[in-house]
């Protein structure tokens, strides 16, 4: 399985180097001045981006204490190591390193490791909304001369629309989701019985997850956390984009301008490969900033190099040192929590 793995990561290394030499008469590119942008940094910034980072792993944990509140009361405190550890592990192995997080609380708190996974449900789909509630709030006040101006307003009402379809999506499976799933089994149910019990089994563990909110105090809490989380992530991108004053374009950047960048960066890390994705990622950052912000193709990639380092790799020295401490071993653990997911939970409580 490694071997497979490591051939497929060499080919597309393989492909990407073909595509880049393919088109090197194409593209020009400065090196001397992406260094020159390199060297001018204003590190400042740079702090206070990577400081927000952090703030929002700690709101992080605040949210899933809420969410363990109606099971258990735990310190959000306690909830922070597994937070930097599987982000950690994120940034290091790929997307799919993410269901290390619910296993990591569920081992540190004493809980099933299905209902932490129902808590990750929920917790994806608060960050959903609050995200396109910041993005569409913001984008609709872009300024009307700004290149590509329909691109940003467009944007902010599929967000609001998306916004609007998950609630009402969310609604109804916490009212209906009994039913729901029953109505799914029996129309699958003739195709193919191991899916249609599949797929109603997560509608019910969906659900589950949204039992967690016991109260509307709860909701408001969350809801106010996920929207602050969410804003603190935006002015981290900000503080990155005028980190490179020397490049007009980047360094005078308003929060509502840069919720477009924030939406291409987002957008392109959904399928997060190891290593090699991190490189896909500052491509998709640097293009957006060069079409949208007309930016500098050379100044657009240093700044693309380092929002991927503060809003993505900054959290791995803190990650690292909490699972040297905690005992846990990351890429073992990632693998091993990826494969139990296609399997039922047996654990206790």
């Amino acid at each position: 399985m490694k071997n497979r793995k490591g051939l497929v990561v060499l080919a597309i290394g393989i492909l990407l180097a073909i595509v880049v030499i393919a088109n090197r008469g194409r593209i020009h590119f400065d090196w001397g001045l992406f260094w020159q942008q390199v060297r001018h940094i204003r590190w400042i910034h740079i702090a206070i981006g990577v400081a927000l980072i952090y703030t929002t792993y700690w709101l992080r944990a605040a949210r899933w204490a809420v969410f363990l509140s109606a099971q258990k009361e735990v310190s959000s405190f306690a909830l922070v190591a597994p937070q930097f550890i599987g982000f950690t592990a994120v940034a290091l192995f790929g997307r799919i390193a993410d269901v290390i997080r619910p296993a990591l609380v569920a081992r540190r708190i004493g809980l099933p490791v299905s209902t932490q996974f129902a808590v990750y449900t929920v917790e994806r789909m608060f960050d959903l909304g609050a995200a396109a509630i910041i993005f569409s709030g913001a984008l609709l006040f872009v300024p009307g001369d700004l290149p590509h101006h329909e691109i940003f307003v467009r944007t902010g009402l599929i967000s609001l629309a998306g916004t609007a379809c998950i609630a009402i999506f969310a609604i109804t499976l916490r009212v209906t989701g009994g039913a729901v799933a029953e109505l799914v089994r029996r129309v699958l149910g003739g195709l193919s019985r191991s899916m249609a019990d599949s797929v109603a089994d997560k509608i019910k563990d969906f659900r589950t997850g949204l039992n967690t909110i016991s109260s509307g105090r709860d909701f408001l809490v969350t809801a106010l956390i996920s929207l602050a989380m969410w804003a603190l992530i935006g002015f981290s991108y900000v503080e990155t984009l005028h980190a490179f004053a020397d490049t007009p374009e980047l360094g005078t950047i308003s929060f509502s301008r840069a919720m477009l960048l924030m939406a291409a960066s987002l957008g392109g890390s959904l399928l997060q490969l190891p290593i090699i994705g991190w490189f896909t990622q500052i491509a998709v950052t640097a293009t957006a900033m060069h079409e949208f912000y007309r930016a500098p193709v050379e100044s657009a990639t240093a700044c693309g190099a380092m929002l991927l380092a503060v809003t993505f790799l900054s959290i791995i020295p803190a990650g690292l040192i909490c699972a040297r401490l905690g005992g846990v071993r990351l890429r073992a653990a990632s693998v091993a929590e990826a494969a139990k997911t296609a399997q039922p939970d047996t654990t206790a409580a």
